[in-house]
């Protein structure tokens, strides 16, 4: 059998081990508060680095980006090099690339090489323009003379 004796002393050093769970868990309750007021303040300075990052790619744009300016001695070189290629059997995406261009600055330089080919439309268009007054005239000169014709048969 147990010994009573024995039964409160459990019960004894039982109660002490609960309130100090108690008194563990009432100092766990700030802390938790703590940790989630320093949470929301560590949101804070995050959201100022974002906003200096932010600030900083605002600046970026203008700095300059290494962009090549070619001459038009460069840029009809290149485009003679992407020919040859391109005729050797090689294709138009690994001739620009070998050159070292992109596919649309290619067809940009290639559209500003080729020059305006409404210059040339222009003069064809003013030439037939021309011809058109000379036909009208000519045109207009025989319809006279056939009025003059037959207002002669009619007696007019």
């Amino acid at each position: 059998m147990a010994n009573p004796l024995e039964a409160d002393s459990a019960e004894v050093a039982a109660e002490p081990v609960m309130k100090s769970a108690t008194t563990e868990t009432k100092k766990r309750a700030p802390k938790a508060r703590k940790v989630k007021t320093e949470r929301r303040q560590s949101a804070r300075p995050n959201d100022a680095a974002t906003t200096a990052s932010k600030a900083e790619e605002i600046i970026a744009p203008t700095m300059r980006t290494g962009r090549k300016i070619y001459s038009e001695k460069e840029r009809a070189h290149k485009l003679g090099q992407i020919e040859k290629s391109i005729g050797r059997g090689g294709t138009l995406k690994a001739a620009v690339k070998e050159v070292g261009i992109t596919e649309q600055t290619y067809y940009h330089w290639k559209k500003a090489a080729a020059g305006p080919v409404e210059g040339d439309g222009l003069k064809d268009l003013v030439a037939l323009e021309e011809e058109n007054k000379r036909l009208k005239g000519l045109l207009a000169a025989q319809l006279r003379k056939e009025n003059a014709e037959l207002k002669k048969r009619l007696g007019l």
